[in-house]
This record gives structure tokens, sequence and C-alpha cells, in this order.
């Protein structure tokens, strides 16, 4: 895999770019790396009452360590290479196709084409009700148990067929809407030429960091030092803001501080899916954390911190009261720090399709 490189060995020289904002841009690009090269362990084994007669059962588990920002249309070539030539039975597969081929979680959830296996990873992670540590959800990563089924796929809830092309066209729009949520418009997106656009798809494909990142450097922003915040702009002004054309590397006023909205989405275990405008910073010009966004959108499970009652003789410094930790965040496998800064996730831990996926688990009490 060949390395990114651009930004951490020839920063661009600029007025407007300076050696604190060469050193953020090369952080940024060094935790998209990071989340880029992030897998998740995969175990997949055949639906027992589908598998062909005559089939190889002793191998009819297939695992693989799969990227979390691909999906499941581009790993089906090689789990259809691995049970066409090791397992099935050479007459039944002529009666096997591909088009009506899905899967299920072991605990008979379905798995969507449209999603990235990550946030599959994470969600089934909230879903079972698991309480990871932070080295647990780092290192020791239980594999993802998928079944395959053969035939018969309830098509009015995957939403999309299985071919690479019908999760290319969701991929694209996935951006593009990440793209209106950022800057009002799609202005960004719909500036690039088609063989731009084609190139950031290419680069999920073949897991490809500098493909990928050629042409979503010129969409997405880029982390800026705090001291960059001020107050949110106007509507009117982010709804009229043009592509950036600064070839001496991100402006200000492109930073992830200054979107007119981070596109965040809150998954909940085997619940709905929120989506709501999430300022980069606040009224009054103070960056917008995660813990606000959380408690904002979920109070029950991520109550306010009470002040801490007023000192007294014996207490000259007291301490505000524990609140009980009833839920965590999940962001690319990561339970993230509640101080984390929502511009900052949106720059450095969105998924490949601009997306800040927070899945929240919940705590085994």
């Amino acid at each position: 895999m060949s390395t990114y490189g651009t930004t951490r060995h020839h920063p661009p020289a600029g007025p407007k770019y300076s050696q604190m904002d060469r050193a953020t841009d090369y952080h940024t690009t060094l935790f998209r790396r990071l989340i880029w090269d992030g897998t998740v362990p995969l175990e997949i084994r055949v639906d027992p009452k589908e598998l062909p007669a005559n089939s190889d059962r002793g191998l009819e588990c297939y695992f693989l360590q799969a990227p979390r920002v691909t999906y499941m249309p581009l790993l089906m070539p090689e789990i259809r290479r691995f049970f066409m030539d090791l397992v099935f039975d050479e007459t039944a597969v002529k009666d096997l196709k591909d088009d009506e081929w899905w899967f299920e979680t072991a605990e008979g959830k379905l798995v969507r084409w449209h999603w990235p296996i990550g946030l599959i990873y994470d969600n089934h992670i909230i879903s079972t009700s698991l309480k990871p540590s932070s080295s647990r959800a780092a290192s020791t990563a239980t594999p993802l148990r998928l079944t395959l089924h053969l035939a018969s796929p309830p098509n009015d809830k995957l939403l999309l067929s299985p071919s690479p092309e019908a999760c290319k066209q969701s991929f694209m729009g996935q951006l593009k809407e990440a793209d209106f949520i950022r800057w009002g418009n799609t202005k960004r997106m719909t500036g690039l030429r088609q063989q731009d656009q084609d190139g950031m798809w290419e680069g999920i494909r073949e897991h490809n960091f500098d493909e990928y990142w050629r042409v979503a450097s010129k969409v997405t922003p880029m982390t800026l030092p705090s001291s960059h915040t001020g107050p949110p702009p106007s509507s009117a002004s982010m709804h009229t803001r043009p592509p950036s054309a600064d070839p001496g590397g991100p402006s200000e006023r492109d930073g992830g501080y200054n979107v007119r909205s981070v596109p965040v989405r809150i998954y909940l275990p085997d619940g709905p899916v929120i989506q709501e405008l999430v300022p980069p910073v606040l009224e009054d010009g103070t960056p917008h954390t995660l813990s606000q966004y959380l408690t904002s959108h979920l109070p029950l499970l991520f109550p306010a911190q009470p002040p801490a009652p007023p000192p007294s003789r014996t207490n000259p410094n007291p301490r505000p009261p524990t609140v009980p930790q009833l839920a965590y965040a999940l962001v690319q496998g990561i339970i993230a720090p509640h101080e984390s800064e929502m511009a900052w996730l949106g720059a450095c831990l969105a998924g490949a399709d601009g997306w800040v996926n927070v899945c929240v688990g919940l705590h085994n009490t």
C-alpha cells in the first residue's frame, strides 16, 4: 500500500498557511490514515439449512479481516471465490445466483449493503450490549459472525441491490448529502470532474488511501487550531460560499471549525438513527464538544454535569457530584472522549462517505 505523504513531507507554504497550520494538517492526515487502515474481523458461515448437497462442511466457515471503510458488495467476489472453489459442490454451483445472496448477523439482524463495514461492526457492538474497554475495543475485537443466505433476499428491507454499482451510487449520494450539511450547498462535490468523482470510489474499491484522498481533500475540511474559531457564520454566507481554490493550502474559512454544520448521525442499540444539525462552535464562539452534543440530544443517557456546591468552612474546594456513566459513544471503533470537539471529529474521524457515525452503547449495570 502506498504512503500518503503529501502534507507530511512537502507542506505548502504561504501567508495563510502557518507553521501551526502545517502541524495541524499533518496530524489530521495521520488520524485519517489510522482510520483508513482500521479493520474488523468477520466470520462468515453459510446457513446450514441452505448449504448445497455434497458441500464440504469442514470448510463452511470463512474468516477475513475487512477494512472499516469498505462495503459488503466489494467483499463479495472474495467471499464467492472461497465458497465456490472450496465448499460448494460443482453441480450445485450452477443453480446459485449471486444477486440472491444476503447476510444476517448471528443474532438474526439484517446486514445492510449500503453501510460501511466499520459502521456495521460498531452497530453490532452496541446492539449486543457489550461494554468494551478502550484497550479491548482496539486490540482484542471479537469477530462479527455473519450468516450467508443463498436465496430469497428481503429486498424491501435491504433497500439496495448487492451490486458494486448500486453501492457506488449510494456512496456518492452520502458524500453529496454530507457536502450540503457542511456548506449549505453541494458545489464542492458537483464541481468535481466525473473522473475525480469516480476516483474517490476507486480509492474505496481498491483500498487506496492516496487515490481516495487525492480528491476527498478538496471537499473535506481540515482542522485548524481552536484559536481560529469564532461565532458561527451566518446561514446566508454559508449558502453562497464557493469551493476553495486556494492552492497554498486550506484557508481559515475552509477549516473544520467554520463549516455550517458537521455531518453527524447517532445510532442507538436496535433503535432509530438521529440526525440533527451540529454546529462546530456554539453561539459564544467556543468549540462544540461531543459531551454537549450528546447531553442535548440524549440527556437521560448523558446527563449534564451538575455544578459544584458552594464552598464552606469544612469544604473550601468542593467538587461537583459524580454523574453515573450510563452509556458510551463509539466512533470508528474507539470510545471517544467526551471532550472531543465536533469539528475535529468531522475532519479526522468521519467515514469515507463524509459522515461521523456515533454509535451509543449502554454500560452493563
